[in-house]
C-alpha cells in the first residue's frame, strides 16, 4: 500500500512550481489530490500530468486569499474525492528587490496578503473541517529567508517569518484535534518566482555558484521539496507537529559567507 492512498489533499498554487511537483508527488502515493490557483492553464497543465502518471486530480480556480473560494476548493474537494486529509498551503509571492527607503505600504501590506493570509485561511477553514472529521495534516510553504537577513527581500522575509509563527500558533490552537500544522522552509530553489536569477545566472556563466554556499553545493529541486510535502502529509509524520523544517541543502544551519551572485 502506498503512504497516502486513500487520502484527499488540496494544493494552492498547484500550477506550477513546488505546488506541480508536490500534487505529482501526493497522487504517486495514492492520493487524490485537488488544485487551486488563480489561473486555469496552469491548473489544467497540472492535472493532466497527474493523470498521465495513473493518478488522480481535479482543479478548482480560485485566490488563496479569499476565505470564500477556499471555502468552495473544500467544499468540492469533499464533494468529488471525498474528503479532506491533507491541506498544502504552497500559494504564496516574492517581491521586487528594491532599497529599503524606497519600498511602500503597498508592497507591504501585499506580501503579507499573499503568504500569511494565504496561509491563515487554510489553517482556519481546512483546520475546522479536520477538526470535525477525525484529522489532517496541513503544511505551509515558509522559506530559510525567513530565518535571517538577506535570504530574500526584508517585505517577503518577515511575512514568512510570520508563517513560521502561525505553523506553532495553529498546530497548538488545534491541540486535541488530531490536526498537525508544519512548514517546509524550501532554500535557492528553481520555480516560477525564482527564475530569473536563474536565467542571469546561466546567461553569465555563473551557474555553478548557485547553491555553492550551500554544504550541499546545489540549489534545491522541487521534487526535493515535494518529497518532504508528502512525509509531512503520511502517517510517517504522525508525531511531528508545530515545526519549521529547512529544506535548503543545510544552508540554515550555518553563518555562510561569500558574494552574491548579482
Amino acid at each position: 500500500m502506498r503512504r497516502l492512498d486513500g487520502r484527499r489533499a488540496i494544493i494552492t498554487g498547484g500550477g506550477s512550481g513546488i505546488g506541480r511537483a508536490s500534487a505529482l508527488r501526493l497522487a504517486s502515493e495514492g492520493a487524490s489530490v485537488l488544485v487551486v490557483g488563480r489561473r486555469e492553464d496552469p491548473l489544467k497543465a497540472t492535472v493532466h500530468a497527474a493523470r498521465e502518471a495513473g493518478g488522480t486530480c481535479i482543479h478548482h480556480v480560485a485566490d488563496a486569499a479569499d476565505e470564500a473560494g477556499i471555502g468552495a476548493a473544500i467544499e468540492l474537494c469533499v464533494r468529488e474525492l471525498g474528503g479532506l486529509d491533507i491541506f498544502f498551503a504552497n500559494a504564496g509571492n516574492t517581491d521586487s528587490v528594491k532599497p529599503f527607503l524606497e519600498q511602500s505600504v503597498a508592497q507591504w501590506e501585499g506580501m503579507f496578503r499573499d503568504n500569511v493570509v494565504t496561509a491563515f485561511v487554510a489553517c482556519k477553514l481546512a483546520g475546522r473541517y479536520m477538526s470535525e472529521h477525525g484529522g489532517g495534516s496541513i503544511i505551509l510553504n515558509s522559506s530559510t529567508g525567513s530565518l535571517r537577513a538577506r535570504g530574500g527581500t526584508e517585505a517577503y522575509g518577515a511575512a514568512k517569518a510570520g508563517v513560521n509563527h502561525l505553523t506553532m500558533t495553529a498546530a497548538c490552537a488545534f491541540a486535541g484535534k488530531k490536526v498537525r500544522v508544519n512548514a517546509i522552509l524550501p532554500g535557492l530553489t528553481e520555480t516560477g518566482l525564482t527564475k530569473p536569477m536563474f536565467d542571469w545566472a546561466r546567461d553569465n556563466g555563473k551557474e555553478d555558484r548557485l547553491g555553492r554556499l550551500t554544504p550541499m553545493q546545489r540549489p534545491g529541486h522541487v521534487e526535493d521539496m515535494a518529497a518532504v510535502v508528502a512525509f509531512l502529509a503520511s502517517d510517517d509524520a504522525a508525531y511531528v507537529d508545530g515545526q519549521l523544517i529547512p529544506v535548503d541543502g543545510g544552508i540554515s544551519a550555518t553563518h555562510p559567507a561569500g558574494k552574491f551572485i548579482y
